[in-house]
């Protein structure tokens, strides 16, 4: 990717770093595209199958309650790696008027599916993740974990509102590769927020549950067929 000299952090209104670089509704749509169906359902199904180890769910416990407890450490990302998928994640769904991301627990969703997915799947996502912290290095010399706010909306922008390609030039450009990773994380970190319980109150969920108390059949017995 071609560094962008033309413009740097520096020149970034410092009033743009106080906002939400995407819009909820552009996330959900996002999330809806993805569908838990072919993003997090069926991977999450086959692999868990497959899984060498027991997950959490197989040995009785409260999926909850292990992706919140207090001494929490990944099981499948590095440590910078998961302090590179929060950071990444806090600017996709940041903390407004609701919680966001961080607070949803999204990057231990993901570890979590991580450990079990396959090994294309996570090759993949980890790529997406290298590459982004590679750009980082390579335009601001830093990791993109300790880069400030501002610098991280800045290196983000270009991969979340690519420019069109340009009519009057005859020659293409070639494709951003860093295009294709933003989209996969953006993809799976939105889908993660909203299928978590404060993505769920975000969408208008009210704790209730669906389906009231279940009722047998109230039919005598000998009536019964």
């Amino acid at each position: 990717m071609e560094a962008r000299n033309s413009v740097g952090p520096q020149s970034l209104p410092k009033s743009q770093s106080r906002f939400p670089v995407f819009s909820r509704r552009d996330l959900m749509r996002a999330a809806l595209l993805a569908s838990a169906a072919s993003v997090l359902g069926p991977g999450f199904g086959l692999a868990q199958s497959v899984a060498s180890a027991p997950t959490p769910a197989a040995r009785g416990e409260e999926g909850s309650s292990v992706l919140s407890a207090a001494n929490w450490k990944p099981v499948f990302l590095t440590v910078p790696q998961d302090e590179t998928l929060v950071a990444l994640s806090e600017v996709i769904i940041p903390a407004t008027e609701t919680p966001g991301a961080k607070e949803a627990l999204v990057n231990r969703f993901l570890d979590l599916l991580l450990s079990i997915e396959s090994p294309a799947f996570q090759a993949r996502f980890v790529d997406a993740l290298s590459y982004i912290d590679g750009e980082s290095q390579r335009q601001l010399g830093q990791q993109f974990r300790t880069l400030t706010p501002s610098d991280r909306i800045w290196l983000l922008t270009p991969w979340a509102y690519p420019r069109q390609p340009d009519a009057w030039i005859e020659q293409e450009e070639a494709p951003d590769p860093g295009l294709e990773h933003f989209a996969r994380l953006k993809a799976l970190i939105a889908d993660a927020y909203y299928g978590s319980e404060i993505g769920h109150h975000e969408l208008g969920w009210d704790s209730e549950i669906t389906h009231g108390a279940y009722q047998g059949c109230e039919q005598p017995a000998a009536n019964h067929y």
